[in-house]
């Protein structure tokens, strides 16, 4: 299968600058649809596939968010490789707003679970994610971002919470006792659902606060008008990884994340339930 970027832009990454878009799309997936229309694109012969997680204009809470039909979209679209852009609050003082931090870690605080797998009809499917982001993209967006010079934490942990409110001081203190680097509202179901489409996926969090554990309550005003640089960051980054796509071949797994984890016996599955997944079963069928 031929490589194909998609980028999931966050708050106040409503598109991305300097590509040529060829059309715009809206489709209906099995789960529904998308956020907004996906927006094909192009630059120097390069397929970019782009959707606005929240809707053009911010319409959508991170609870009200098809993150099934986005991920289905994208993988009807051909898209191999997956950035999403989440804007954080920092839980460590080294890591201060404006920088984006190449998050390799989750822990999950969220208590809405249809949004968590595809497979929750008539089959057992349990992918392993000790290492959910894919160490060949997190690798080329560090590369890339050090060459770029832009501020940036390596690696850290990403607390995902519900939303939309923000965390109370206490929460906020106990969450940065355990010893993770920033919190957000969208992220974990975007990492889950990629490894069973078996997408190579990424993040780049873009820190605008330091939570409540740090001092003022977070309110909108200050993530805003931290958001600026970290977009610039950002855009410097992807712009970067569209130039130096398709990656190298290296040492993981996530073409092949369905091999081993489906659990049920496949001579019982019915073909409604095989024609419904498809598009991500069909070659271990």
């Amino acid at each position: 299968m031929k490589a194909k970027l998609g980028i999931i832009g966050g708050t106040g990454f409503y598109e991305l600058q300097g590509l040529e878009i060829k059309r715009k799309v809206s489709l209906e997936t099995p789960f529904g649809r998308p956020s907004d229309k996906l927006i094909i694109s192009e630059k120097d012969g390069q397929e970019v596939i782009f959707l606005s997680r929240h809707s053009r204009g911010h319409v959508l809470i991170p609870s009200n968010i098809n993150y099934r039909a986005n991920i289905y979209a994208m993988k009807i679209f051909g898209v191999t490789h997956l950035v999403s852009v989440s804007t954080v609050g920092s839980f460590k003082e080294e890591i201060k707003p404006s920088s984006v931090v190449f998050v390799d870690q989750f822990f999950d605080r969220t208590k809405i679970y249809i949004q968590d797998t595809f497979f929750d009809d008539n089959i057992a499917v349990h992918i392993a994610f000790g290492d959910p982001v894919c160490p060949i993209l997190h690798s080329a967006l560090i590369d890339i971002a050090t060459s770029a010079g832009v501020d940036f934490t390596p690696q850290g942990i990403y607390l995902n919470i519900d939303g939309p409110a923000f965390s109370t001081r206490a929460e906020s203190m106990i969450y940065r006792s355990w010893g993770v680097s920033v919190i957000g509202m969208t992220n974990i179901y975007e990492a889950k659902l990629s490894r069973e489409a078996e997408i190579h996926f990424g993040t780049i969090a873009q820190v605008t606060d330091f939570d409540s554990w740090y001092g003022e309550s977070v309110d909108v005003t200050e993530v805003f008008s931290n958001l600026g640089k970290a977009l610039e960051s950002t855009t410097k980054v992807l712009q970067g990884l569209i130039e130096k796509f398709p990656l190298s071949d290296g040492d993981c797994n996530c073409d092949y994340a369905l091999e081993n984890a489906i659990v049920t016996d496949r001579s019982i599955i019915s073909d409604d339930v095989r024609n419904k997944y498809d598009l991500f079963l069909k070659k271990y069928f």
